[in-house]
């Protein structure tokens, strides 16, 4: 059994307590200038931290962004009680799942994790929508695609047979000619630039307003 206790080999959990700092300065956010209750709540990891702008892609929503760093799937798990329960979102837009792979972890694995998170949201929010942003091809990780097309196909069957959990492509639309548009990719060939972000905003607001 994998513990969440810091360890160096491939595949396992890191300790989230690394993003204690990240998840303290979201409460000091918080306390200063609280956000209404029943949102839509952005969360997961640096494709989530680096998109600036969000408010302004989803003008017709309260918008809360809360991605942070490069990180895991268990890692929004461990700090839900502190980043998602408090603001009781009506819905929960989740990009996690690229970082852990690139980590080692299996399609499985991350399948079983994002379970775990959806089934402890749930627990405490019944009426709360989880999407699923899936995996995203990128030129830096495309030697991973392999992994995160899987990954992606659980987590989208599941979503299937589970109420209030949807799965959103937002891998097609970065897709061109069999591989990732470069184009779409700023300079580190992993994070989106706007073009990339306009791509998603598209396939996100058509699935949170059905």
């Amino acid at each position: 059994m994998v513990t969440l206790a810091a360890v160096t080999s491939r595949g396992a959990e890191a300790d989230p307590k690394r993003w204690e700092k990240d998840i303290a300065a979201f409460e000091a956010m918080d306390r200063k200038n609280p956000p209404q209750k029943g949102g839509v709540l952005f969360v997961g990891s640096s494709s989530i931290r680096f998109w600036t702008n969000i408010a302004q892609d989803f003008p017709n929503l309260k918008v809360i962004s809360r991605g942070f760093g490069g990180s895991h799937l268990p890692d929004t798990t461990y700090f839900a009680e502190r980043i998602i329960f408090p603001y009781e979102p009506s819905k929960i837009v989740l990009y996690a799942g690229d970082n852990d792979i690139a980590r080692g972890r299996s399609p499985e694995q991350v399948a079983a994790d994002f379970r775990a998170l959806v089934e402890k949201v749930h627990a405490r929010l019944p009426k709360t929508k989880i999407y699923y942003l899936a995996v995203k091809p990128s030129p830096s990780r495309w030697h991973l695609s392999p992994q995160g097309h899987e990954a992606n196909r659980l987590i989208r069957k599941y979503c299937r047979f589970r109420p209030r959990v949807e799965f959103i492509d937002v891998w097609t639309p970065l897709m061109k000619d069999g591989k990732p548009d470069p184009t779409l990719f700023e300079k580190d060939r992993l994070h989106l630039n706007r073009e990339g972000y306009a791509r998603w905003t598209k396939v996100i607001r058509k699935a949170l307003e059905d």
